[in-house]
């Protein structure tokens, strides 16, 4: 996909995500609680796990039909609402205490603490809201395995065996001086559980079986993009300044957190992310799936590798 085609591609799926996210999370929410939400998830962040549901689901052919499409474009946003109500979280300072994200003040600086961990609470029960729509048109209706599938992917991704528990791993581990199992494990949870659910819910949104070849192949390659994304973090975290990020620079440094770059050093997390994207491509060619079906995964994979922020 050129760099022309890829950018009509990821706008016009932004622009559905966007305003699918501007209709669904609520303004009218009790006591301010909608505008914390809203000042969450809408209009910031480079949506790459929207786009990566969306990409996968085109793959895997869910854009064929109108139900795929709704599913695709629910399970895209759900994911997103999650990563939302992590970072509001996270930036909390009973975790690691950031006043930036994404160029703008924090939810818990703009709105205090308490309101912030509600809105973060809402966020991700909305994501579950979202996937599970009380009625519709028959020809949009998601049928309720595709809606189980979806919420069992999406849970376990966020939960202790995912996100949440790697984010319990890194703030145990400030100060250690963890290996890279350790570190790639903490990684794999934290960042890279969420970024694979993402892959895997856009196959899910086309009824691919979990047995198959595009199941095993979309795993894979959400594992690699899962990890060589926090890399390139860790690479970004340590070279460019916040006006770049958008968030506090140098903080994993300052807070003592080990990270690829304190491991392994520059060099060495560069070429990381290298053989990650190799094992990436590798696994989009193992799907069996052409790669005019796979472009748009194929570009992601570029683009999360050489981002510069």
């Amino acid at each position: 996909m050129n760099p022309q085609a890829y950018a009509d591609w990821s706008s016009q799926v932004l622009s559905r995500v966007e305003s699918a996210l501007d209709e669904w999370v609520p303004l009218e929410a009790p006591a301010g609680l909608g505008e914390a939400m809203r000042y969450g998830v809408l209009d910031g962040g480079k949506r790459l796990r929207a786009l990566l549901v969306m990409a996968a689901a085109q793959a895997a052919g869910a854009e064929q039909t109108p139900a795929g499409q709704d599913a695709a474009l629910r399970a895209a946003c759900a994911v997103e609402l999650i990563h939302a109500y992590s970072l509001v979280h996270d930036d909390m300072p009973c975790m690691d205490n950031d006043v930036l994200r994404r160029g703008k003040p924090t939810v818990h600086v703009q709105f205090g603490e308490a309101r912030a961990m509600l809105a973060g609470d809402a966020l991700q029960a909305l994501a579950f809201e979202v996937l599970t729509p009380d009625v519709c048109p028959d020809d949009l209706v998601m049928r309720a395995p595709i809606q189980a599938r979806l919420c069992r992917l999406l849970a376990r991704s966020a939960g202790q065996a995912g996100m949440a528990g790697g984010q319990a791993i890194d703030l145990a581990s400030i100060g250690m001086a963890l290996d890279e199992t350790a570190l790639r494990d903490m990684h794999h949870r934290k960042t890279g559980a969420l970024l694979r659910a993402s892959v895997q819910m856009g196959a899910a949104s086309a009824g691919i079986d979990e047995s198959g070849p595009i199941w095993e192949a979309f795993s894979r390659y959400g594992d690699a993009m899962g990890l060589a994304f926090q890399v390139v973090d860790d690479i970004l975290d340590a070279t460019q300044p916040s006006d770049t990020l958008g968030k506090t620079a140098g903080k994993d440094a300052d807070a003592n957190k080990p990270t690829y770059v304190s491991l392994l050093g520059l060099a060495q997390a560069r070429a990381e992310v290298d053989r990650l994207l190799l094992q990436a491509q590798d696994a989009l060619s193992d799907s069996g799936l052409s790669p005019e079906h796979t472009q748009a995964l194929a570009a992601l994979a570029d683009r999360i590798v050489h981002r510069d922020h």
